[in-house]
């Protein structure tokens, strides 16, 4: 029996069902907020030894591929910008018949999940998952091409995120 000061099941009852009901309504409100956006840029960029140099288009990045790479001429042969959200591919035309799909997955923190697949035509060559940080770049030395090889540089940003105003000097260091 339940005294005049006692306890009353509806004192438990209603604050444990109005805690259910607020942590249901964080959860829609998860589901229902807007994918995060990004930017993915990518770059071709032929390496040959043919003694020109490095592009003045790709002067924030030379040193970075000569460190990387042992050629002595580095030219841009394309500059492509996609933009998507989590769980939607973005494609690129690459040179030599290839395709870049990038899949952003997720964000975390300051870091962007994707997955990436190069193709040769319809067949994939290369398919790998990583973590890249939000305005960095991924620099994948990939295919012999034309008289050289081809190098391919991914970079990505959130859009609309408290880093999202990135210049090129950023992405590349």
């Amino acid at each position: 029996m339940y005294s005049r000061r006692g306890f009353s099941p509806y004192a438990t009852i209603v604050p444990l069902v109005a805690i259910v009901l607020a942590l249901g309504a964080v959860a829609s409100a998860e589901q229902d907020s807007p994918r995060k956006r990004i930017n993915v840029h990518v770059d071709s960029v032929v390496a040959s030894d043919t003694h020109e140099g490095v592009d003045t288009r790709l002067a924030a990045m030379g040193q970075r591929l000569q460190s990387l790479f042992s050629y002595t001429t580095y030219r841009l042969v394309q500059h492509q910008d996609g933009k998507t959200e989590c769980g939607k591919e973005v494609s690129f035309d690459l040179p030599g018949g290839r395709i870049l799909h990038v899949q952003p997955r997720d964000v975390a923190g300051d870091m962007i999940a994707m997955e990436v697949i190069l193709f040769q035509g319809e067949r994939p060559v290369m398919s790998t998952d990583l973590k890249l940080r939000n305005h960095g770049v991924l620099i994948v030395g990939g295919p012999r091409y034309e008289q050289g090889m081809l190098i391919i540089s991914i970079g990505a940003e959130t859009i609309g995120g408290p880093h999202s105003a990135a210049t090129t000097a950023d992405i590349i260091r």
